[in-house]
């Protein structure tokens, strides 16, 4: 697959929650997102930075979506659905997919932010279209079939002195 250059047109889609979650399972520390950005896209065109993000009713989680956009992300917002048993439910993986397969005629690369091995078949989908596919996340937690899958993939475990807080 084609390697990095400076004409590439880049888009990054972050899925929060499983960064999130890593961070603090293994780090007790959160995601530097100006700096995931800023590795992503690597001094390529950036086309689209997506952040995918859940409505928790937290008391920082406004000032958390507004240093996403002062970041340059684009945060897409859901709520948690509470079913009938008290059990709670809410991911990205549709919406991230499908805002993937959108792009894919519009950029070069694609960055997936995350570990979820339900992402492994899209990068096979993205790369079969032509799409160059990049992966950052922690590797202790990455599936393996996802790091299989793309062409590239950066341990941000590797560098926490640079990806968190």
């Amino acid at each position: 697959m084609t390697e990095i250059h400076p004409g590439q047109r880049v888009a990054v889609l972050v899925d929060a929650q499983n960064l999130y979650h890593t961070a603090q399972s293994l780090h007790s520390r959160n995601i530097d997102y100006s700096a995931l950005l800023e590795k992503a896209v690597q001094d390529r065109q950036l086309t689209r930075a997506i952040a995918y993000v859940i409505r928790a009713d937290s008391p920082e989680e406004e000032s958390f979506f507004e240093a996403l956009i002062d970041i340059g992300f684009e945060p897409k917002i859901k709520a948690i659905k509470t079913f009938a048993d008290g059990s709670k439910k809410a991911d990205w993986d549709v919406g991230m997919s499908l805002d993937a397969v959108t792009l894919a005629n519009h950029v070069d690369t694609i960055v997936l932010c995350t570990g979820d091995g339900d992402f492994s078949r899209l990068c096979s989908h993205l790369r079969h279209e032509g799409v160059r596919v990049e992966v950052m996340a922690f590797e202790s937690s990455t599936a393996e079939e996802l790091i299989e899958a793309s062409d590239s993939f950066l341990d941000l475990g590797d560098r926490h002195e640079t990806f968190l807080l």
